[in-house]
């Protein structure tokens, strides 16, 4: 099997269990407004596969194999950080696996106390994966990554289960700030899923190939962001 074929199957494999948990929710009516800004007609909502402990373990499973194959059996990394809320539980649950030290960290300093955005493992000089649920316009994976490194921490990778990636610009941000981003399903695996297994109700398909067609046109078409955010200078 090839790498692609591979990459491919995992993705399968994720979107299976997004489609069979529910966590793909398509509103024909009224649009989802995303934390980003953005209108959109569904909304993948990862954390229902936190709480079913046969579909935690199936994506845990999922997980450990794409890191494998994208760093080596021997992780190029010294600890992993899960970004706040729903990252948290699945680093929590990776690095128990690799037996490796955590961190979680916030979008922002805590306000209180040591006025931390950083808790857990030591930071300083660690090199860090950030896992996260989900990606769309990554402001949260720059403001956790620049959180890990101002606590010292070598960042140079984000991992999620799925990478929204419709809207335009976010690739862009995390090139300028040194940071790649991984995902183990996009909505490519999603609809080539679909298509073979029709898990899909053929409407809410239509409504989400539309959607994708061109994201931000229809944002902007249904009260949402027009745009992307600027690059940080």
């Amino acid at each position: 099997m090839t790498g692609t074929d591979a990459t491919a199957d995992l993705g399968a494999a994720m979107a299976k269990l997004l489609l069979q948990a529910g966590a793909i929710q398509v509103s024909r009516d009224r649009p989802f407004v995303l934390a980003a800004g953005w209108a959109s007609p569904v909304y993948v909502d990862c954390r229902r596969l936190i709480g079913a402990p046969r579909q935690r373990a199936a994506v845990t499973a999922l997980v450990l194999t794409d890191l494998t194959r994208r760093f080596g059996a021997e992780l190029p990394f010294d600890a992993i950080a899960g970004g706040e809320t729903a990252g948290i539980p699945w680093a929590t649950v990776i690095a128990d696996r690799l037996g490796m030290k955590l961190l979680y960290v916030r979008k922002r300093p805590l306000g209180i106390g040591r006025n931390a955005q950083v808790e857990g493992a030591e930071a300083t000089g660690a090199r860090v994966l950030l896992i996260d649920d989900l990606a769309t316009d990554m402001a949260s994976k720059l403001a956790f990554a620049r959180g890990l490194r101002m606590a010292g921490a070598i960042v140079t990778d984000a991992w999620v289960l799925f990478h929204n990636q419709a809207f335009p610009g976010g690739e862009e941000r995390l090139a300028q700030a040194g940071l790649a981003l991984h995902a183990l399903a996009r909505w490519p695996d999603v609809l080539r899923l679909d298509a073979q297994e029709r898990l899909l109700d053929p409407a809410d398909r239509a409504v989400i190939e539309r959607f994708l067609a061109d994201p931000a046109a229809w944002s902007a078409e249904h009260g949402g962001r027009r745009a992307p955010a600027k690059p940080m200078a």
